[in-house]
């Protein structure tokens, strides 16, 4: 039978695929070049489809001690990337000097959904579900 804590990590490990896969598409497909804040986020998302795909398939909770500290700062890049696209003071003190200004939003979807809010979310979902899965001991 499948406990929670497994479907914690198979969500979690969904939610890194998708955001990876999204990722990829918008870079690869649609062309859009990654702003430096861009490539934090992906230097941080992208080696959890394979942390999360190991712990998913040995039913290994200890993966939660790496994913954790990885999807945290994460969140916090992801947040404050999101803070200068939308918040305009911010975007003046231009901490990318090189390449795609970070404030650039090349997706705006209903006014508020940003390629850095898509990676926040997926930041946020494995953050919690990693906050949720115990180790079979505190059951």
């Amino acid at each position: 039978m499948i406990n929670k804590n497994q479907i914690y990590l198979y969500v979690s490990w969904l939610a890194s695929i998708i955001a990876t896969l999204g990722s990829l598409y918008f870079s690869e497909i649609r062309g859009f070049i990654p702003c430096e804040f861009c490539w934090y986020q992906r230097i941080l998302m992208y080696p959890l489809v394979l942390i999360l795909g190991i712990g998913t398939f040995q039913n290994d909770f200890s993966v939660k001690k790496f994913v954790l500290p990885m999807a945290l700062i994460g969140w916090c890049i992801s947040f404050y990337h999101y803070l200068l696209q939308k918040v305009p003071g911010l975007a003046e003190i231009k901490p990318c000097a090189n390449g795609v200004p970070c404030s650039a939003q090349y997706i705006n979807w209903f006014g508020f959904i940003t390629i850095p809010f898509l990676a926040l979310t997926a930041f946020t979902i494995i953050i919690i579900l990693m906050f949720l899965l115990k180790k079979p001991s505190e059951k």
